[in-house]
C-alpha cells in the first residue's frame, strides 16, 4: 500500500498534525506546541475520527504536561485535571476521546512526582499510537473474511488511515483484503455535509491503487436496488452495550436501504469505541455542529440566508440492522449484547 503520509506525530517540542481541511488539494501539516492548539485541531475538524480524536487528546494531554510551569506535585495534579477536563469537552459523541482521557487521567491521579508522571504520560501517549495501529490491523485481518474476490464494497465518511493512527478500521477490511489478492471495487459517497468521502476516503484509496468509484450519497439506494454493492462496510464512534452503533449522518440511511436490499451491513472499530456504559442507542448523545456547515460549500454560501438548519454530526444504527461488528478481538455476531458482555470491557 502506498500509505506514506501520516496523521499524527509526536515530536520533541510539539505535534504534528496532518490538516484534513486542505486534503484532497494539498497535503499541510500543522505543529502544535501546546495542548490549546490539539483543541482547537479537534473542535475545528483538522483531523477528525473516532480513532485518531482519542490519540491526539493523549498527545495533547503529554504535551501539556512536559510544557507544565506547576512548582509542586500538587498543582501540577490539579492543572492536568483541568487539561483532561478542557479535552473531554471537545466533540461529545466519539467515546474513545472519553476511553483515552481516563487513561491518561489514571496517571495523573497515581499521585506520583511530576518528573514521573510528565515521563509515564508520553509512553502511555505513544503507546496508545501502538496499539491503535496494531488494533487496526487486527480489525482488517478478522474482516477480510467476509469480502469476497469480485465484490463491490460501499462505505460512508472516512475511517480509513485518516481517522486512526493508520491503516483504518472500515478501510482497514478493504486494504486487507486487497493485500490478500482479492479483486475488489469501492463505491465510496461523498459524505455531506463536510464530504469527508469525497475529499479523504476517496483520496486514500485512490493513493493505494485500489478500484474507486464515488457518489452522491442519495445514490446509494439506486445503485443496491440495480446490485452495484455486494456488502457496506463503516466505521463507528460510539457502540452501544446492545451493538446499536453511531457513526457519520447518513449512515443509519444506508443500513436500512442495504436491510431492504439483503446486502451485509458491517461495523469495522476497536473494541474502545464500545461503550458498555450506555445501555443502547438512545442514550448516545449526537453532536450538533456548526449550521455554516450546510449552509456553505467552501466559501460559498449554498443555502438562501435565514433559513433554519439542522446539523447533527451523527446517527445511530440499530443492532438489528447491523450483520457482524469487526473488532481487534474478533467478529461479534449477534445478539450482540451477549457478545459484548463477554469481551469484559472495563471503563
Amino acid at each position: 500500500m502506498n500509505t506514506q503520509y501520516y496523521t499524527i506525530k509526536w515530536l520533541d517540542d510539539g505535534v504534528s498534525v496532518l490538516d484534513q481541511r486542505a486534503l484532497p488539494s494539498k497535503e499541510v501539516y500543522l505543529t502544535y506546541t501546546n495542548y490549546e492548539g490539539l483543541i482547537h485541531a479537534i473542535n475545528d475538524m483538522v483531523l477528525r475520527g473516532a480513532p485518531l480524536i482519542g490519540i491526539a487528546a493523549s498527545f495533547g494531554i503529554a504535551l501539556a504536561a512536559k510544557k507544565s510551569m506547576a512548582k509542586n506535585d500538587a498543582d501540577f495534579r490539579t492543572e492536568m485535571s483541568a487539561v483532561c477536563d478542557s479535552f473531554a469537552k471537545t466533540r461529545p459523541t466519539a467515546v474513545n476521546l472519553f476511553w483515552a482521557v481516563s487513561r491518561m487521567r489514571r496517571i495523573i491521579d497515581a499521585g506520583t512526582s511530576k518528573t514521573e508522571t510528565v515521563s509515564m504520560l508520553e509512553r502511555e501517549s505513544r503507546a496508545m499510537f501502538d496499539e491503535d495501529v496494531a488494533a487496526n490491523k487486527a480489525i482488517g485481518s478478522f474482516g477480510s473474511r467476509f469480502i469476497s474476490d469480485g465484490d463491490t464494497v460501499m462505505t460512508h465518511c472516512n475511517a480509513g488511515a485518516l481517522a486512526t493512527a493508520g491503516y483504518g478500521t472500515a478501510l482497514g477490511v478493504i486494504r486487507s483484503a486487497v493485500s490478500e489478492g482479492k479483486n475488489i471495487k469501492v463505491i465510496c459517497c461523498e459524505t455531506r455535509p463536510l464530504l469527508q468521502g469525497a475529499r479523504l476516503t476517496a483520496w486514500e484509496l485512490m493513493r493505494d491503487g485500489i478500484d474507486t468509484t464515488l457518489i452522491c450519497d442519495s445514490m446509494a439506494g439506486h445503485f443496491m436496488k440495480i446490485g452495484k454493492i455486494n456488502k457496506v462496510i463503516v466505521g463507528a464512534d460510539r457502540i452501544a452495550a446492545n451493538g446499536d452503533s453511531a457513526n457519520k449522518i447518513g449512515t443509519y440511511t444506508h443500513s436500512v436501504l442495504a436491510k431492504e436490499h439483503d446486502i451485509p451491513f458491517y461495523i469495522a472499530a476497536p473494541v474502545s469505541t464500545i461503550d458498555v456504559k450506555t445501555a443502547d442507542g438512545n442514550g448516545i448523545v449526537i453532536e450538533e455542529r456548526s449550521v455554516e456547515e450546510v449552509a456553505f460549500a467552501g466559501n460559498i454560501m449554498i443555502a438562501g440566508e435565514g433559513i433554519r438548519i439542522y446539523n447533527p454530526a451523527f446517527d445511530v444504527t440499530p443492532a438489528a440492522n447491523i450483520s457482524a461488528i469487526i473488532t481487534d478481538k474478533g467478529v461479534l455476531e449477534k445478539p450482540f449484547g451477549e457478545a459484548i458482555s463477554r469481551l469484559k470491557i472495563n471503563q
